[in-house]
């Protein structure tokens, strides 16, 4: 088939090269010209394993294509994907969904012939009637079926979320589209993935519905953990002992910090916001919210804790700052509240990512970045494993730092305690 991704953020650029790589013709648009050249480059503005090979592959190939001619690319194109971004509103919990209909209003300036538009972005119940109402302006309604196909990609797996999935949820009550959409994803479900043909807001709440509970296992296993450390049990064995449950699932019951990243904040603040405007009362979702924006307060209360309450002149090492592992997404991560808390109290702070500098922490004094595990480490009086990426969890810490009595602080429960014991490292976890 032929199909137009509209914008070549995470959402589109991946799904539109995996498309591609299932041997259909792609066509990414974007209005950043200065993206669109680094692309057709081989250039890839995220970091994502696997991508850049996929995207390299495909554009020799032909069959993927970038462009910033939006007409030109829905003219030539059945099935026009949006894929913008729909962050919190300022001052809101709202979705700020100000460039989806932006492009909704561009697409109906183009629609001649029959065209099947897809809302791949994250948007709130109803939107699809919305960008129906917008297309009517100027196209007339034989020519376009909206509906909605939401993506349920992890950032750092996304390659391998798209390939195989757990199931393609397809929103549209439309027979001709659905059987039309039923074609497009058939190499994948092929290899098992479920089909779920619901009405368009059905589609749209399923979205924020998973990622609303995914957050809510996370805050669930989060406060746990606190409980754990009260009474000396160890969060670990509650979470395989729940999770063996099949009606429970060993999947997203691991303590951390705060979850966050590119969807779970804003979507459960959106659904929540939804859910008012429709005078319903969604209590175990905000009092998730509230949960997880406290969690790095209990965090950087322990923190100081291990430190005798002396944080001034300390100098401490964070191993990881992106929310997650296999990312350079800084968004909402934990680190953006804890680091410059303790800059605050007169830390020293040193950081290293796999995914480099981080140009958020610019506009703090005492905090530099280092290019090598080895450097952050050498002189540190804590270091905080603040990300599970695999780099950390095989370190000696005994040659990693030039203080005895450094304290290694895992958030990630990613080492093994006796080990660290063995080795006489002052070594603390999470409900631990």
């Amino acid at each position: 088939m032929k199909l137009c991704m509209i914008g070549t953020g995470y959402v589109g650029l991946v799904s539109g090269v995996c498309f591609a790589d299932l041997g259909n013709d792609v066509v990414c648009v974007d209005k950043d010209i200065f993206k669109i050249n680094k692309l057709k480059k081989g250039i890839i503005p995220i970091y994502e394993p696997g991508l850049s090979e996929l995207v390299k592959k495909n554009y020799k190939s032909g069959r993927l294509s970038f462009t910033t001619n939006l007409s030109e690319a829905i003219k030539n194109s059945q099935v026009i994907f949006i894929c913008v971004g729909t962050p919190t509103k300022k001052n809101s919990n709202a979705a700020d969904l100000s460039q989806v209909f932006y492009v909704a209003k561009e697409i109906g300036k183009f629609i001649k012939s029959f065209k099947i538009i897809v809302t791949k972005s994250t948007v709130p119940v109803t939107t699809g009637d919305k960008i129906e109402k917008i297309l009517l302006k100027n196209a007339k309604r034989k020519n376009f079926s909206v509906i909605s196909n939401p993506e349920f990609l992890r950032e750092g797996d996304a390659i391998n979320d798209f390939f195989f999935p757990d199931r393609i949820v397809i929103g549209t009550s439309d027979k001709r589209t659905n059987k039309l959409m039923h074609s497009l994803y058939a190499p994948l479900l092929s290899k098992g993935a479920k089909y779920v043909n619901s009405s368009r807001r059905g589609a749209e709440l399923i979205k924020y519905a998973s990622n609303a509970f995914l957050a809510t296992k996370i805050t669930f296993i989060n406060e746990l953990a606190n409980l754990s450390e009260k009474i000396g049990v160890n969060i670990e064995d509650i979470s395989i002992g729940m999770g063996l449950d099949k009606r429970i699932g060993g999947r997203f019951l691991r303590a951390g910090p705060a979850y966050g990243g590119s969807c779970f904040p804003k979507d459960t603040r959106a659904i929540v916001d939804t859910a008012k405007e429709f005078k319903t009362d969604l209590s175990i979702i905000k009092n998730v919210i509230k949960s997880n924006e406290n969690r790095s307060k209990i965090l950087l209360n322990r923190v100081s804790k291990l430190l005798k309450n002396k944080i001034k002149n300390k100098r401490i090492t964070f191993l990881g700052v992106t929310f997650k592992a296999n990312t350079d997404d800084m968004r909402e991560s934990s680190s953006l509240v804890m680091i410059p808390s303790l800059i605050s109290k007169g830390a020293k702070i040193k950081y290293y990512d796999p995914s480099g500098y981080k140009k958020d922490f610019d506009k703090f004094k005492n905090i530099s970045f280092s290019e090598n595990i080895k450097s952050a480490c050498i002189d540190a009086d804590m270091i905080i494993i603040h990300t599970e990426w695999n780099d950390f969890k095989a370190l000696n810490f005994k040659k990693l730092s030039s203080k005895k009595n450094v304290i290694v602080y895992d958030m990630r429960n990613i080492l093994s305690p006796d080990k660290m014991k063995k080795d006489k490292i002052n070594y603390f976890g999470i409900g631990r």
